[in-house]
């Protein structure tokens, strides 16, 4: 995208436009951290303590990608349901 598109572009494009042109969310970033973490072998609430993760989403954002399929598949819905109580209790 040209100097003058970006500066003077459809200002209704919104942050929707960013995820059309191939750039990944905030949200799936952080959810690929957790699941690549825990591949690692990690445990779910180390992952959860981690500075990088709390730094970069709130409390329900963090229940959030904890209901992520992909997030329940790598981790377990039990330990995921786990994780929610905890985070909700901290």
């Amino acid at each position: 995208m040209g100097f003058f598109s970006r500066l003077f572009g459809n200002k209704d494009e919104g942050e929707g436009a960013e995820e059309q042109r191939g750039s990944i969310s905030k949200e799936e970033a952080l959810a690929a951290y957790i699941v690549r973490e825990h591949k690692q072998g990690r445990s779910l609430e180390e992952i959860l303590d981690d500075p990088y993760l709390k730094n970069r989403a709130t409390e329900e954002q963090r229940i959030r990608l904890l209901e992520r399929p992909e997030v329940i598949r790598a981790i377990g819905e039990d330990t995921a349901e786990m994780a929610r109580d905890r985070v909700r209790e901290s």
